[in-house]
């Protein structure tokens, strides 16, 4: 499987599966800048999602893109079109979400680690942001 982990500070870790045919740039491009360690926040409009907004540039194109998603699903804001307002933002949603503007959507949770998602997104949406690392599966 190819993708990415999360790991919180007291060390669980969430899989992602990358959508390898739907969205090929933007994996490549994501899969090249980890690892990386963000404090992720809780997002206020756009639904049961954590986010950030200090990613790593990517210069995308816009592939596989919706304001919808599932729970589960992972996005990051294209470059191009230079319209976008969720230009390089990544998000996670755990839950029911509709974004502010298209962003590719290229990542779902591993089913088995769902749980373990959506119980990260409900604790920093009660007690506050959380510094999270993104590196790459074991198995890459």
């Amino acid at each position: 499987m190819k993708g990415f982990k999360v790991k919180t500070i007291d060390q669980q870790v969430i899989r992602f599966e990358y959508y390898l045919i739907e969205a090929p740039v933007t994996t490549a491009a994501f899969n090249m800048i980890l690892p990386f360690t963000r404090t992720f926040y809780h997002a206020r409009v756009s639904g049961q999602e954590i986010w950030i907004d200090n990613v790593p540039q990517l210069d995308i194109i816009q592939e596989n893109a919706s304001v919808f998603t599932e729970p589960g699903e992972v996005v990051f804001g294209p470059s191009n079109p230079a319209r976008t307002r969720t230009a390089n933002c990544f998000g996670i949603y755990y839950g029911e979400g509709k974004g502010l503007d298209a962003a590719n959507i290229f990542a779902r949770v591993v089913a088995q680690d769902l749980n373990k998602l959506k119980e990260l997104g409900e604790d920093i949406w009660k007690n506050g942001p959380e510094e999270l690392t993104i590196s790459k599966l074991d198995n890459d």
